[in-house]
């Protein structure tokens, strides 16, 4: 299985704790193509269909990115649940971003977050 970054895949996230995003929900990959052929375990952001207007810090919209994401219905990236998982949580690949400005958009999203600015 070939995972690169900015696709979006759905993976089991169970179990869970606390406020982690949990169950098979999708996951875009955000960690570094030059790790992916080699590493065990990957970097992703979960994405949830309970979608908040008003989160654009923590949240990236994929609405206007639904026919390459994969995903059927209104969508956000949780910015803020960044999680390294092992890569046979991996189920099927959905989809990816190829919109550069949104890579970008959620590049500086995770930039902030992690006051990499």
């Amino acid at each position: 299985m070939t995972i690169n970054r900015w696709e979006i895949w759905l993976a089991n996230l169970d179990p869970s704790f606390g406020t982690e995003a949990g169950k098979r929900r999708p996951v875009l990959v955000i960690q570094s193509d030059l790790l992916n052929p080699h590493h065990v375990s990957t970097a992703v952001l979960p994405i949830t269909t309970n979608v908040v207007e008003e989160a654009s810090l923590l949240r990236y919209n994929l609405d206007a990115l639904a026919t390459e994401s994969g995903l059927t219905r209104s969508s956000d990236v949780l910015i803020d649940q960044i999680r390294t998982v092992d890569n046979r949580r991996f189920l099927r690949k959905l989809g990816e971003i190829r919109s550069v400005s949104a890579q970008q958009r959620i590049e500086e999203q995770l930039k902030t977050l992690l006051d990499l600015l």
